[in-house]
């Protein structure tokens, strides 16, 4: 078990040094985390609408924060290429980002050209039920996606490393609120590139890991 949660801290630690730089990215990365917190709490009592919440608010202000504003040029805090950075990522880099957000944004597509999605629905009447049938179609896509790239590091490194992934995705809301809940403060203060965030890891990380420790191409 110790293994496992170290694991967990060098993922969470090499996905917030690598990946989240701008305060503007930590800023969206906030009020993504809470939409995501909330679509938690909706999916007990209303899944349909927990996944429109999830990609239409949580997915869509993370990403924005990751394509638009976090730099994309040589990193000389961590002393990486955006290339390095890219190939080593556990999870989805932007290369397998570009394609999740392309399925989903054309998989109600299939809703119009079979209302019924091989059997799996009812025809929907009206632009509501269209609407809640996309909200469990995404529901899928989401839940495809996470389990997709959990095979691929089964495979391609070793199934703890998929569930430590598995893991981080699903608790990233929480971290991220306790990581970034002073970022919109910065920014209004006239901040736009965060600190180093090893102070605010400091609980979380190992004693000490060395820089080659998390290095592993996926």
């Amino acid at each position: 078990m110790s293994g496992f949660m170290t694991a967990l801290k060098v993922q969470r630690w090499d996905d917030h040094r690598y990946y989240h730089h701008s305060l503007v990215n930590q800023s969206l990365h906030l009020l993504s985390a809470a939409s995501f917190v909330c679509a938690y709490v909706v999916m007990f009592s209303d899944p349909a609408l927990a996944a429109l919440i999830a990609w239409l608010v949580a997915m869509t202000t993370r990403q924005i924060g990751h394509l638009f504003f976090e730099p994309r040029g040589y990193d000389q805090i961590n002393q990486a290429t955006d290339e390095f950075k890219e190939e080593i990522k556990v999870g989805y880099n932007i290369k397998r980002k570009i394609v999740l957000l392309a399925i989903w944004a054309l998989s109600p597509l299939l809703l119009v050209l079979d209302p019924t999605l091989l059997g799996l629905f009812t025809p929907h009447d009206d632009a509501m039920e269209f609407i809640r049938h996309t909200g469990e179609l995404w529901l899928i896509v989401g839940l495809a996606g996470v389990a997709f790239r959990a095979v691929q590091l089964f495979v391609l490194q070793d199934v703890q490393t998929g569930l430590v992934w598995v893991t981080k995705i699903a608790t990233d809301p929480f971290h991220d609120i306790k990581l970034y809940h002073k970022a919109p403060l910065e920014l209004l203060a006239g901040k736009r590139a965060a600190d180093h965030l090893a102070e605010a890891l400091a609980d979380d990380l190992p004693a000490e890991i060395p820089v080659e420790a998390s290095k592993s191409s996926v």
